[in-house]
């Protein structure tokens, strides 16, 4: 990044329209591109970036850097970025609950947590069944309230993103009740369970397996029982060799947009899919994508966290209310 501008200004001077960063790999992407929409760097400065989360009734978006322990803020109107919180019990994912609440997955606590109006932090799962948890990772909240988050093992493997610590518990997804509290284990045949997300109509719920072999791959179960269990699980998408899917989030036409990186450059930034898996477009970053939300006024800007930044475009969609 040139020096002689702060962190958080853009890296490219002079961005050309249409923005070659983001390219149609398919034509049904065309729709989704904006013109004069460009990729721009609002931040840099973290060791880990992850799970952001807007709020809208503040106008400003929040997000993990998990290694430097904080949660950071960004404000829409100045462009300021502020600690919000410190230390977090490294914060992984986030999401807002029906009723506007902070819902976050934390390494260190192993646990999920929710902020109340008044700062105060509610423990809503810190164990299944007597053993602790392992690390949540990434949360969603459905519309009947009910939260869904992922328990790999991956804040547990050394100190820097949590505690080294031994595995009490199976990697899963897990359902917390959204009135009793209610939790119940959802599916524990997933290798390294991470981002997830649901079609907008819910029937659809996308979890991420990001220890599968041969390749990492993107499942996809049917959401039964009154929205409270799943089944039929299948390949959605394979990620092919190298791929790295890692959180995710749906648009209003049943897309996923996908954080994607590690490892090669020409995978880094975030893949688009369309509802039947197929690859249709990318917004290629410098560094690698951890994880997505839509945001502003109309929930048609994404944002995404990705290594030591966040970035931000304009889209021509909207990001599925309460994902």
């Amino acid at each position: 990044m040139n020096p002689r501008y702060p962190r958080t200004a853009g890296w490219r001077d002079h961005p050309r329209y249409p923005d070659p960063l983001i390219e149609t790999l398919d034509d049904r992407f065309e729709q989704y591109r904006i013109f004069s929409a460009a990729v721009e760097r609002l931040y840099t400065g973290c060791r880990w970036s992850e799970g952001p989360v807007w709020f809208g009734d503040g106008r400003y978006l929040l997000w993990s850097d998990i290694p430097n322990n904080r949660i950071l803020k960004w404000e829409e109107e100045t462009g300021k970025v502020s600690t919000y919180r410190k230390p977090t019990d490294f914060a992984n994912g986030h999401t807002r609950d029906r009723q506007g609440r902070l819902i976050t997955c934390e390494h260190g606590g192993r646990r999920v947590s929710r902020t109340e109006y008044d700062g105060s932090v509610t423990v809503l799962m810190d164990s299944w069944q007597g053993n602790q948890l392992n690390s949540p990772n990434d949360v969603v909240v459905k519309s009947d309230g009910s939260i869904w988050f992922t328990d790999p093992v991956f804040g547990i493997l050394g100190n820097y993103e949590g505690h080294k610590a031994e595995s009490e518990t199976a990697q899963a997804v897990y359902r917390v009740d959204g009135e009793t509290g209610e939790a119940a284990l959802i599916a524990d045949d997933i290798l390294g369970p991470n981002g997830l997300c649901f079609s907008p109509d819910e029937s659809t719920l996308y979890v991420v397996e990001s220890r599968g072999v041969p390749n990492r791959k993107i499942l996809a179960y049917d959401v039964e029982a009154g929205g409270r269990t799943i089944t039929n699980k299948r390949i959605h998408i394979d990620a092919g060799p190298g791929g790295t899917p890692d959180g995710m989030r749906c648009d209003i036409d049943g897309n996923l947009w996908c954080g994607w990186g590690m490892g090669r450059e020409e995978l880094d930034g975030v893949l688009v899919f369309a509802p039947d898996g197929a690859k249709i477009g990318r917004i290629a970053l410098p560094e690698r994508c951890a994880n997505v939300c839509f945001g502003g006024p109309k929930r048609n800007r994404l944002f995404m966290a990705a290594s030591q930044s966040l970035y931000a475009l304009y889209v021509n969609t909207q990001g599925v209310a309460g994902g």
